[in-house]
């Protein structure tokens, strides 16, 4: 897919685009005028994802222009073998401001003699960033790279901006409105990185996180469609059923806060949408039961207001949802789940 087809909004301009009351129907645009219609077509689902890419961005900020992207100008810092895995540690530019740190994982040396597939690990809310998905620090559950690595992918460990190795400061000089968006981009940017690699096959990368790294991976997907494959566990939830002022510090979305003023009613999104926009590419959602920071009844109701898009696409079979009575948590049981998911979705080259 070509990279403007991959990441973009509408040629709409942007003054015209409606706004929605209801993010929980998805079966309907507007237009122009404020006037409401059903959708029965894919064209007509596209013109209100383009909606919903622009109400994310009235809380995130602006994606940033393509055109003026800087290089990655990528520098290996060590290179170390774990069994028949290499572990690389390398950072790259994702911005004129600044760079980022990752560990990058590729099995095993000459078992791979043409392009597979890659996932993007997202870290968790921990300072230790890219250590704990790399599995060299924190819980060994949530060591989402060595372990995928170990079941043949190529995966890529960033830290989110502020953590690990990270000295993002969230001062507006970066250009950025919130850390979400800063974490978006700098997500898009991973993506090209892993692009550049013989060993992925562009057509079967995914992106995998929990509770931070959920959300995290699920804002990324909704603007870089060349993340085929979603898994958000204990990521989410409905804004109508969650702590609405936990979004709004500096590494979330501070404008739900100064200019929504924290009310899930004005907000002009919601995760719903968000899965919506994600149709047909296969998404699932883990909601533990007894997890206190995401109610997993939002995540129902986020899927099954998402479920008539991915009928639009003959897709319905590609939106999971698992509701485990767990705790917030990645434990094996839910671990095997995400990997058979994974393995279904990019251990096969699709059509073209």
């Amino acid at each position: 897919m070509a990279l403007a087809q991959a990441i973009s909004l509408s040629a709409e301009p942007r003054r015209q685009r409606p706004a929605y009351d209801d993010h929980v129907d998805l079966m309907h645009v507007r237009d122009v005028g404020g006037n409401s219609h059903p959708i029965r077509s894919q064209k007509a689902w596209q013109s209100r994802r383009s909606h919903i890419l622009e109400g994310l961005q009235k809380v995130m900020g602006r994606l940033p222009d393509r055109t003026h992207q800087t290089s990655l100008d990528v520098r290996h810092i060590e290179s170390t073998q774990i069994g028949t895995i290499t572990r690389q540690k390398l950072t790259y530019q994702t911005d004129h401001t600044g760079r980022v740190a990752a560990y990058l994982f590729l099995p095993e040396a000459g078992a791979q003699t043409t392009p597979g597939p890659a996932v993007l690990c997202l870290q968790q809310t921990n300072r230790a960033g890219k250590l704990e998905p790399a599995g060299i620090a924190g819980n060994p559950e949530l060591a989402h790279a060595l372990h995928l690595a170990r079941r043949g992918y190529v995966t890529l460990a960033p830290d989110y901006p502020g953590f690990g190795e990270s000295d993002y400061d969230f001062a507006p000089r970066h250009g950025y409105s919130s850390g979400s968006m800063k974490a978006v981009w700098d997500n898009i940017r991973s993506v090209d990185f892993l692009l550049t690699l013989k060993q992925v096959d562009s057509e079967r990368i995914g992106v995998i996180g929990h509770s931070l790294g959920g959300h995290n991976a699920m804002f990324t997907a909704a603007f870089d469609t060349r993340l085929r494959v979603i898994v958000s566990n204990s990521g989410f939830t409905r804004f109508h059923k969650d702590d609405v002022p936990s979004w709004t510090g500096p590494r979330y979305m501070p404008l739900i806060r100064t200019r929504f003023g924290n009310d899930a009613n004005r907000i002009p999104f919601d995760f719903p949408e968000i899965i919506g926009s994600f149709a047909p590419r296969p998404f699932l959602a883990i909601a533990p039961k007894r997890d206190r920071d995401f109610d997993y009844t939002g995540v129902l109701d986020s899927i099954d207001a998402a479920r008539p898009v991915y009928q639009l696409y003959a897709a319905t079979a590609s939106l999971q949802g698992v509701y485990p009575d767990l705790k917030h948590s990645f434990p094996a049981t839910s671990r095997a789940r995400a990997d058979k998911f994974l393995d279904t979705h990019l251990q096969h080259t699709p059509p073209k």
